[in-house]
């Protein structure tokens, strides 16, 4: 078996006596797409911060392509996790063109001051048209859609090379019709050669699209179920989840939840 992307082992946060993860154990191989799964205040937001080096650890180990978190420069090892979430959204400078945004991904700078040099220039070109954004190279950040600048970060987040890609609840703000066709490029974006793992965190089994193969279910800081979407995506397992009895269905591919 190849060396884990990102291998989790009892990793437990505790703050002011109240336990925030508990005995978290997840491991990504190469080629697994991932969905982290589960209500608000379940754990995912501390989880990714942990594993971003931004929350230390109570207990537990956390391993990035073989290297440990505290024995390595984590400073590093952070270029090889992109992360595209809402808070970076709000952090960039409303006149910034899309190719600035992009190029300053490889040094994780906001706010992109300069000019790119050549080399930068042309992978943010590259990487803007894998994204289907190449025609946005000179509009700023403030014109740019919900999904364009959806697309955009991605781009940004790929400027590292990154071996791990999170997205973090990336289809929030946008409309039903916006969403599918980002899901879509999602899609098309996992299918890609030499595309790193991604990792979707969502609370919507909707915006589960067929690329992603598992399924991390959190409650209360604590993995519910952890495996093959096939495993985990389940009526159980997903009641539990989100404390109530739930009802999944697939189609196509396709995930739907009712209630009750």
């Amino acid at each position: 078996m190849s060396q884990p992307v990102l291998d989790i082992q009892s990793l437990s946060i505790q703050r002011d006596g109240t336990a925030i993860l508990s005995e978290v154990s997840w491991q990504v191989l190469r080629g697994e797409h991932w969905v982290i799964l589960g209500p608000n205040g379940c754990g995912k937001t501390s989880l990714l911060a942990a594993l971003t080096g931004y929350f230390m650890p109570t207990s537990g180990e956390i391993d990035l392509l073989g290297e440990r978190y505290g024995e390595s420069d984590w400073r590093q090892l952070r270029l090889q996790i992109g992360i595209v979430s809402s808070s970076i959204r709000q952090m960039m400078a409303d006149s910034e063109p899309a190719l600035e945004t992009v190029a300053s991904g490889k040094y994780a700078m906001i706010d992109f001051w300069g000019r790119p040099r050549p080399a930068d220039r042309k992978q943010a070109l590259q990487l803007l048209d894998q994204v289907e954004c190449l025609h946005l190279e000179a509009r700023p950040w403030a014109v740019l859609s919900q999904g364009e600048r959806q697309r955009v970060l991605i781009a940004r987040a790929l400027m590292a090379r990154p071996s791990l890609l999170i997205l973090d609840e990336p289809c929030a703000g946008l409309d039903p019709v916006a969403r599918e066709l980002f899901l879509d490029f999602i899609q098309r974006l996992a299918a890609a050669p030499g595309a790193p793992s991604l990792v979707l965190v969502t609370h919507h089994v909707e915006e589960i699209v067929p690329c992603f193969t598992h399924a991390l279910l959190l409650r209360q800081g604590r993995v519910v179920a952890s495996g093959p979407m096939r495993q985990t995506l389940k009526s159980a397992p997903v009641s539990i989840a989100f404390g109530a009895p739930v009802r999944i269905a697939s189609r196509a591919g396709r995930y739907s939840l009712a209630v009750g």
